[in-house]
């Protein structure tokens, strides 16, 4: 039996009653993680997780079987998204590895306009004070190849301005929309060069010079 059969059974013996729970999905999810993971993965979870920059947990569940996993709650929540959207933040409270990259998934595929929410304002509100450089790029790479459009420039200075992780979150934003051909203004590309990089970030560090000067990028 493959992985994706696996946890297409584990999937199928869920009551429907979990879907009206975010604290019900939390726990589902965190049991639906390692399976199909090899036990050879499983078993050298301690040592990433000391590698993990503050993850709670990193137990290597492949890319495919996550969005197998997003696709799922996604279809069985049908119209009413509630309960995904706050499980959005359980999740990032929770701030396991795989749960910040499940959030994404379910951030950038969520039916924000009946939702009446803005992902990226969700995104902002969801993180703690301080996060993993990976943890923040993901999201944003995930809401943009889902056609989100790029956070507005308003959001982007209110960001620089705000908490340390805020304006690393719109310095990779702003990068990532530079590699896609949205270029941020001289003021706000003025606004990121002041930003202060936490020492032996070499993410961030990389990401900020590169965006000083543009000419570098590839």
């Amino acid at each position: 039996m493959s992985q994706h059969d696996s946890l297409d059974d584990f999937l199928a013996a869920q009551p429907p009653r979990v879907h009206r729970s975010d604290r019900l999905l939390a726990k589902l999810v965190r049991e639906a993680y390692p399976i199909g993971v090899p036990a050879l993965i499983m078993k050298s979870s301690t040592d990433r997780l000391g590698e993990s920059a503050g993850y709670s947990f990193h137990l290597g569940t492949p890319d495919e079987m996550l969005r197998q996993l997003a696709s799922w709650l996604l279809t069985e929540a049908g119209e009413d998204q509630n309960v995904l959207l706050r499980l959005v933040t359980r999740l990032w409270g929770r701030h396991g590895r795989e749960d910040v990259a499940l959030a994404a998934l379910l951030l950038a595929n969520l039916d924000h306009p009946s939702l009446g929410t803005d992902p990226w304002q969700v995104l902002a509100s969801s993180t703690r004070g301080t996060e993993p450089a990976d943890a923040l790029l993901l999201s944003i790479e995930e809401l943009l190849r889902a056609g989100r459009g790029m956070p507005s420039e308003a959001l982007l200075m209110q960001w620089c301005e705000g908490r340390a992780v805020d304006a690393h979150m719109a310095l990779l934003a702003s990068y990532v929309g530079s590699v896609r051909g949205d270029e941020p203004s001289d003021e706000l590309r003025d606004a990121l060069a002041s930003l202060e990089i936490p020492t032996g970030d070499s993410l961030l560090s990389r990401v900020k010079q590169r965006l000083a000067s543009p000419q570098a990028q590839d």
